[in-house]
């Protein structure tokens, strides 16, 4: 059985894959994480979601993979780019096989969303002979995880995949990770709200300002979806001219935006070095599921 739980800023959720080959969920389940009772509480909450997970399925887990929001620094082994602050700078890993008594296999939320699409979501639907995927996030964050031959790809600094705090313009804002312009700033679904605020001097969801645009009538949400298609076509050419992935799923709120798989597309034709794109696109089938799915394929045996 594979065993994978995903960290939230809000919830932690287990679940108990069949197999790596046949991975139906036998238990799935969520608590709050109460990540504002600090480091400690947060650790005794992974350890009550197992507890409860190894009651309802009837076993004991061998391994778990987790999902966590920033990723384990290689040298130290200390969490870091976390946007849960209170976990940055902290032994994590090593604390939670102390404390817990399990063997732990963690990677970034967005490795283990494109491990999932790739392993058990839309990757196998569209393109069966894929081994190089890319999976991406596009919502409160922008992130990425990079997939090869079925497993998640960490890099050497254990960052692999982070193309949200790659630099896209100057156009964009300082980014908390303290640099400027980073894709993260121009189409991450906060930045897109604080560039129509900007615009119109009012506040309005993302929600809204997409529909204003489809509807007409507003300049600034029109002008904003033209900035979200813009950054989004450099952005993602920028990224298919260097790894030039067989598959790229986008995930996240922003990424249900219809346009991006229209004229969103179009763009990073035009960016793209290649007189066609022919790097598949792709909605994810998953949705929230993919993130514990894909920890627990963390845990699966290479062939």
């Amino acid at each position: 059985m594979l065993w994978g739980i995903d960290l939230g800023g809000t919830k932690i959720e287990g679940v108990v894959l069949k197999s790596a080959s046949d991975p139906t969920p036998l238990v799935r389940h969520r608590i709050a994480t109460e990540g504002d009772q600090g480091y400690d509480h947060v650790i005794s909450r992974i350890g009550l979601l197992v507890e409860n997970l190894k009651q309802e399925v009837g076993a004991v887990p061998d391994r778990i993979g987790m999902g966590t929001p920033g990723a384990i620094d290689p040298p130290t082994g200390l969490l870091k780019n976390s946007n849960s602050t209170a976990l940055n700078g902290l032994p994590f890993h090593r604390d939670l096989e102390a404390r817990l008594g399990y063997s732990f296999t963690l990677a970034n939320d967005a490795n283990c969303f494109a491990v999932a699409e790739t392993r058990m979501g839309i990757v196998p639907d569209k393109v069966p002979n894929a081994q190089f995927c890319f999976g991406i996030i596009m919502g409160t964050g922008v992130g990425g995880g990079i997939v090869i031959d079925g497993y998640s790809h960490n890099g050497l600094q254990g960052i692999g995949g982070e193309w949200g705090h790659s630099f896209l313009s100057v156009e964009g804002e300082d980014c908390y990770c303290g640099n400027h312009g980073c894709v993260e700033t121009l189409i991450s679904g906060p930045a897109l709200e604080r560039y129509y605020r900007k615009l119109s001097n009012e506040q309005r969801s993302l929600r809204e300002i997409v529909e204003r645009a489809r509807a007409g009538g507003d300049p600034y949400a029109t002008k904003t979806m033209e900035r979200l298609m813009h950054y989004f076509g450099r952005g993602l050419a920028n990224l298919i001219n260097i790894m030039d992935p067989d598959a790229i799923v986008i995930g996240g709120g922003v990424g249900n935006i219809d346009e991006l798989y229209t004229e969103g597309i179009e763009r990073v034709k035009s960016f793209a070095f290649n007189p066609r794109l022919d790097t598949p696109i792709l909605k994810p089938k998953l949705g929230d599921s993919a993130g514990v799915f894909g920890a627990a394929f963390l845990t699966a045996e290479r062939g």
